[in-house]
């Protein structure tokens, strides 16, 4: 998820991209770089590090030009460096690219273009984008990206400058935002309207698999086949703050409603419904490996820890290995059993967690192989695991841990399919309905948030109650806690979950008329004790909200209140739980009124014991 911009027109280039990249760099700040077009070529600055380290840069030779592209990078494929910041060029330096999103079959392409004899300075798929179109010019850089785009898959927002013809810029989209504004005289495009807002508020959104032509006089837009395509300009009317957000009131909110597009990143190029299997490059496993592990332990902090939770039921139930789960600031101090057969699993967004970081090097000495589930390339995580699988969630700027949660969810249901996959512990048929309803999840999550109407309403109800009682079994008691703890931390509310099947031993003895009770009741193999459980808290006149199934005609029955997600397996029900868990908090809070954003006392990244 980096930040993309654009500028045509009669005005001095930099400065105009400079000040939109300050206003996307929360989409991306590993490095950064514009690319201005002049009478002598194309002129590129970069440098790795935050904004400000390429504004250094620029102090004193600053490119002069009236045309240019910008970029600020959240790195996916290659370290954070100055050679891989964008923007990237061909080999002729004639043509120049920047890029959001992720090629999936950028290694193919690679490959080919290098016994093509192109040569490559950086890690990243980008620059694949620059050669492959060099490899198709033939004095027209439109058809040139439009050739190009139709042979990259994955995702990606496309700009393109080319020295040859230096009154244009071209930009493709497909999965990724691009949007176009239109000023007198000039133009722009970024990866969100906040980057030009101050100039224009006359916008043209790009679909996916347009291509866009714009010149100082306007835009064209067709299809990847030439074909010319009618766009219709639109007003926008938020200021400058809702802009970076998206039109979103908080962050929080933004990275909720971002969850599907994160969910499908996050599989891509790993779940193929074509080949009818999971393949994980960078595991750094062999197949062999995995046939010998006899144990995993799972090392987490907070919301990853839940993570964990949800994975061990995955996991064992698919693998047939059993998972030992720790408490990262725990692990350490009580000598773990590990051996070269154990395999370690670290889950940590940032991948700077001191404790989690703690316990990677405590299993790792220890003789077990290591792998890293985080959300940040180049990231400690990333550098001292033996394997790294990322999370492709883009930068979360909310406190509170929304999207990475269901995409470390994502990575871990990918490696559970992967393991079954090699040890041979799931027959085909059934390893075939798993697959697909993993594809399913990321357009279920998006029935959810199509209608959050049932949420805001019971959060408009209990926002006032004394707190929340969050009950669960199975592979959901992870949603309870993840649940009880998105409220703690954002609403500064009492709450807390529980295994459904312990509420005798003790919870039950909170419930009253202002203490509300949240239960996950999706279809399960404990559905029917889930309902005594209800039961339980409705004899102590106790409020329940109930997270069902559409068409569960008997939960109505029991619960005050009910809020539905679709059907999904058992095992993957934890994805979509949370978002109407994360959503019921959200609101909560914002009935409360307390700083959704940045929670008191609460910082993103623990890099302290």
């Amino acid at each position: 998820m980096c930040g993309i911009v654009g500028y045509i027109g009669e005005q001095d280039a930099c400065p105009i991209l400079i000040d939109g990249l300050k206003r996307l760099e929360y989409r991306g700040y590993d490095s950064a770089g514009v690319a201005v077009l002049n009478g002598g070529g194309i002129d590129i600055r970069k440098s790795v590090g935050k904004l400000r380290a390429l504004e250094n840069v620029l102090e004193d030779c600053a490119p002069h030009g009236c045309i240019g592209i910008g970029h600020t990078r959240w790195a996916t494929h290659g370290r954070p460096s100055d050679e891989n910041a964008h923007p990237h060029s061909d080999c002729t330096g004639r043509i120049t690219v920047v890029h959001n999103g992720i090629i999936e079959n950028y290694v193919e392409l690679k490959d080919r273009l290098v016994r093509g004899g192109h040569e490559f300075k950086s890690e990243t798929d980008t620059e694949v984008a620059a050669h492959l179109i060099e490899s198709h010019y033939k004095g027209d850089i439109a058809q040139a990206v439009r050739n190009a785009a139709s042979e990259m898959d994955g995702s990606f927002a496309l700009v393109v400058i080319a020295q040859n013809e230096p009154d244009k810029i071209i930009a493709a989209r497909r999965h990724s935002p691009l949007v176009i504004g239109l000023g007198e005289g000039e133009n722009y495009l970024a990866s969100d309207v906040a980057a030009f807002l101050k100039y224009t508020r006359s916008v043209v959104y790009a679909d996916d698999n347009n291509v866009v032509t714009i010149t100082r006089e306007g835009i064209s837009v067709t299809d990847l086949d030439g074909n010319l395509i009618d766009k219709k300009a639109q007003t926008v009317d938020w200021d400058a703050a809702m802009a970076e957000r998206g039109g979103y009131e908080h962050f929080m909110l933004k990275e909720i409603h971002e969850q599907p597009r994160a969910l499908r990143e996050t599989m891509r190029g790993r779940l193929s419904l074509e080949k009818n299997c999971v393949e994980l490059p960078g595991i750094n496993l062999t197949h062999d490996e995995i046939r010998k592990i006899d144990r995993i332990v799972m090392i987490a902090c907070g919301t990853a820890y839940h993570a964990s939770m949800a994975g061990k039921y995955a996991i064992e139930q698919l693998c047939r290995i059993p998972v030992e789960l720790d408490v990262a600031s725990e692990l350490r101090y009580r000598d773990p059993i590990v051996d070269e057969h154990t395999l370690g699993i670290v889950i940590s967004q940032s991948g700077e967690t001191l404790d989690t970081m703690v316990g990677l090097n405590e299993v790792k000495n220890k003789g077990a192989k290591v792998i890293a589930i985080t959300n940040v390339v180049g990231s400690m995580a990333a550098r001292d695991a033996h394997g790294v699988l990322y999370t492709y969630a883009g930068p979360e700027i909310a406190v509170a841990s929304t999207k990475a949660y269901t995409t470390q969810l994502m990575v871990l249901y990918l490696v559970a399919l992967y393991f079954a996959q090699i040890r041979g512990t799931l027959d085909e048929q059934r390893a075939t309905e798993l697959r697909e309803a993993l594809w399913e999840l990321p357009q279920k999550a998006e029935l959810i948030l199509n209608d959050v109407t049932a949420i805001e309403s019971a959060a408009a109800r209990y926002y006032c109650f004394n707190g929340f009682l969050y009950m669960a079994r199975g592979a959901n008691l992870a949603s309870a806690l993840e649940g009880a703890l998105k409220v703690k931390e954002i609403s500064y509310m009492h709450a807390e979950g529980y295994a459904a099947g312990e509420m005798k031993h003790g919870p039950i003895a909170m419930i009253d008329p202002t203490f509300a009770t949240i239960t996950v009741a999706v279809k399960s193999k404990t559905y029917d004790k889930i309902l005594s459980n209800i039961r339980e808290v409705k004899a102590r006149s106790g409020d329940v909200i109930a997270i069902a199934n559409p068409g569960d005609t008997t939960i109505s029955d029991y619960a005050d209140r009910v809020i539905t997600v679709p059907e999904t397996e058992e095992i993957f029900s934890p994805v979509l739980v949370a978002v109407p868990l994360q959503l019921m908090a959200y609101f909560v809070a914002y009935n409360r009124g307390p700083a959704i954003d940045q929670p008191r006392n609460l910082a993103k990244t623990v890099t302290v014991e």
